[in-house]
């Protein structure tokens, strides 16, 4: 019962962050103050009561539409409001316990990761583009807990570093392709979230991800090319596919690559 209760909390909390995040991605645009301000109906300019920002539930009581002039509300609100609950409760579930510190601190650590991954996949889907005012954070709250974990655990072999060694390759990999294609095929916003890939999944698993990241795009492209939603000569934004393909990795990132290599009677 206590662990449903934990889980329950931790589900709810991620729900309000999520519903932070919508206000995040939606100023980010507008290069409003998120921290200023009432939310409002993007439509019709009218400020929310508590009653309208009650994360998910809000959304089911209004069948999806403002209160105050009848127009649909994005799916957008309540998804990511979804999404950033269950992403919580999956962090707590594999990397909190044994609770102890470095387990808090590394749950803190993805969290706030996640939430910061949430907008930038949001974001460069909308958008087609990923912020440098979300990256540039996310990389650097990567690079000073990458750095904070050797130092403070006296951990300087070589395989401390594997997570930075990881950030660079995937990066120049994504540089690579820019320069090949003369920056066609790929943009300078998945170099920078490559580097973060790397830093937060480290080895194997931004293999895994990034794997899985052009396995998905492939699906989704030929997919979107077929129902003649998109040509081969399309714009599609990459980063949604880097970012679902760096959550999977996160969770089960060695259990693929496991099940994978013993096709071949190999381990790693």
């Amino acid at each position: 019962m206590m662990n449903r209760l934990f889980y329950l909390f931790i589900f709810l909390f991620g729900l309000i962050i999520g519903s932070f995040l919508n206000c995040v991605i939606y100023r980010l645009k507008t290069r409003k103050s998120f921290l200023k301000d009432r939310s409002f109906c993007p439509y019709c300019k009218h400020s929310l009561s508590w009653q309208d920002l009650i994360p998910l539930l809000s959304f089911l009581i209004l069948k999806g539409r403002c209160r105050y002039c009848g127009k649909k509300i994005s799916w957008q609100y309540p998804l990511v409001e979804l999404i950033a609950g269950i992403l919580f409760v999956l962090i707590a579930c594999y990397f909190l316990f044994p609770i102890n510190f470095q387990n808090i601190l590394n749950t803190c650590y993805l969290i706030l990761t996640a939430s910061l991954l949430i907008v930038t996949f949001v974001y460069d889907l909308k958008h087609f583009i990923i912020p440098d005012k979300v990256i540039y954070p996310a990389i650097g709250l990567a690079f000073i807990y990458r750095l904070f974990d050797i130092v403070s655990s006296f951990k300087f072999q070589v395989s401390s570093f594997i997570p930075f060694i990881a950030a660079f390759g995937a990066s120049a990999f994504f540089l690579a392709i820019i320069l090949v294609s003369r920056g066609k095929w790929m943009g300078f916003g998945d170099v920078k979230l490559a580097f973060l890939m790397g830093l937060l999944l480290g080895f194997p698993n931004i293999l895994g991800a990034l794997f899985l990241s052009f396995f998905f795009g492939a699906i989704i492209g030929i997919g979107l090319i077929l129902t003649k939603k998109k040509t081969l000569k399309s714009e599609l934004p990459f980063g949604p596919f880097l970012i679902t393909g760096t959550f999977i990795a996160l969770f089960w990132g060695g259990s693929l690559i496991n099940w994978y290599l013993s096709l071949f009677n190999l381990t790693i």
